[in-house]
């Protein structure tokens, strides 16, 4: 099964599960589960949220694989699938913690969910704004900076120079500044010697 640089199945197998093929839907589901999860754990608030999300984003692959329009467009549609999930949940825990109003105060415990949902929404902010970047830099950038690999691990990956990585990482990580208006604070650009 091929799959792009990081590591989600493209091509043929995700053309195959589009059309209804079981075996290629399998290979999909668990081919994208280790990615699904991962991700499922940054923007729900616990382990057992981001299970449930991550289950509840399979399960949709699953049956919806047919209406994906793009099979390039995997990753960022599932990823919308648990980022929905995952504030789906958020509502739900707040709302059965609700007291009648007369009875509510703030307490620790709430400001604590509260930051942590706003956290999430950043989250999704800063993901958005890498998901608009042009496919090179958000290739780059991700695989720089979320995953953490070395640049020239980053650079052999994509068959690119060291420092044609770093023009590009610095290009993402700029437009991804301004994008969330964020000062760059003096930065320069790499040299390209």
């Amino acid at each position: 099964m091929r799959s792009d640089e990081a590591g989600w199945p493209v091509g043929d197998i995700v053309v195959a599960a589009q059309e209804g093929d079981v075996a290629a839907i399998r290979a999909l589901l668990t081919a994208s589960h280790p990615h699904v999860h991962r991700f499922a754990r940054t923007v729900c608030l616990s382990e057992q949220d981001a299970e449930d999300a991550t289950q509840e984003a399979l399960i949709i692959l699953y049956r919806k694989i047919g209406t994906l329009r793009a099979s390039a467009a995997l990753a960022s549609w599932i990823f919308q699938i648990v980022r929905n999930e995952c504030l789906r949940l958020i509502v739900t825990a707040r709302r059965r913690r609700q007291e009648p109003i007369d009875s509510v105060q703030d307490t620790p415990h709430d400001a604590t969910l509260e930051d942590e949902v706003i956290q999430r929404l950043e989250v999704e902010r800063v993901a958005s704004a890498i998901a608009e970047l042009p496919d090179d830099q958000r290739r780059v950038l991700i695989m720089r900076d979320v995953y953490g690999h070395s640049g020239k691990h980053v650079a052999n990956s994509l068959g690119l120079s060291v420092a044609a990585m770093k023009s590009r990482l610095y290009r993402a990580r700029a437009a991804v500044r301004d994008r969330l208006d964020i000062p760059d604070k003096g930065r320069q650009p790499p040299s390209e010697s």
